[in-house]
């Protein structure tokens, strides 16, 4: 049977609230319409196939500029169609909102030492919020992590233009848009690579550590490192909880890449994953 966005779909109306400002959005939301910390304005260029990911990333001159074209990226017909289903059905918990469904850009300091790649976005998580690791229990663990280690300026996350800012990190995924049963084929994380890829070029003079949230997170990581032309160690790093290697950027720069098991609430609710254990990993960044 075909898998459904959520247990209690509802249907979309043509405008909802933001649940900080007010002002009434449809779901999905158009770029440049006013939405909190929204980095595409109107008419962005959506990337439509792999080869036009790897144009428009190629051809960005800043993280704000990748991060808006990401936001309006198209080039994965089933991401689209299944973030967009999302939105348009939504939760019955948020049934009054509206969603975001679009890909879910990188987020944080512009100039940031410490770069942390997650998996892909919740369906009622970012894909309803607009931001990375925003509105999910997953978002309230890292960010609460970051907040304890004094990254974050706060300890939640629930939605964009709540008032978080970061500190010397930047949160980005190995893909963009939320997919079915959180599980990106191997085409849709080749695809999105291409902007991870232009990610760590634009990040490189500045950033000292990686942290790969979960084995996705740690091979699109090598993997776009690799493509970019970093020494990435042979063999191959393998991950694990508390794993490290140590890698050079294309400058010479070392770079020191940690794993932590996923934030997520199969990991989390299970006890794989303690505060603690992950406040160990973070420390060493």
């Amino acid at each position: 049977m075909p898998q459904r966005p959520s247990p209690d779909p509802v249907p979309s109306a043509a405008g909802d609230p933001h649940p900080l400002t007010g002002e009434v959005f449809p779901s999905p939301v158009p770029p440049g319409s006013g939405w909190p910390q929204d980095p595409a304005p109107p008419g962005t260029r959506a990337a439509r196939s792999e080869g036009g990911v790897r144009r428009q990333a190629a051809g960005s001159p800043d993280l704000a500029t990748l991060d808006a074209r990401v936001s309006v990226c198209s080039a994965c017909p089933r991401l689209v169609r299944w973030r967009e289903e999302v939105a348009s059905t939504r939760r019955a918990a948020y049934a009054d909102q509206p969603y975001w469904g679009r890909p879910a850009p990188g987020y944080g300091d512009p100039a940031p030492e410490i770069l942390v790649v997650g998996l892909a976005p919740a369906a009622h998580g970012a894909n309803r919020t607009g931001r990375i690791f925003t509105g999910d229990r997953s978002g309230d663990w890292i960010y609460a992590a970051l907040h304890r280690a004094g990254y974050a300026s706060q300890a939640s996350s629930t939605h964009a233009g709540d008032g978080l800012t970061l500190r010397s990190v930047r949160i980005t995924a190995a893909v963009h848009c939320a997919p079915p049963g959180n599980a990106p084929t191997a085409a849709e994380r080749h695809t999105c690579g291409g902007w991870l890829e232009r990610e760590l070029a634009l990040v490189e003079p500045t950033i000292r550590s990686v942290l790969a949230l979960g084995g996705i997170g740690w091979d699109a990581f090598l993997a776009g490192a690799r493509s970019a032309s970093w020494q990435v160690p042979r063999p191959r790093p393998r991950f694990g909880h508390g794993a490290e290697a140590s890698l050079r950027s294309p400058t010479g720069r070392p770079v020191r890449l940690l794993g932590s098991y996923h934030v997520s609430q199969q990991n989390t609710f299970t006890g794989r994953l303690t505060e603690a254990m992950l406040d160990e990993v973070i420390a060493r960044l």
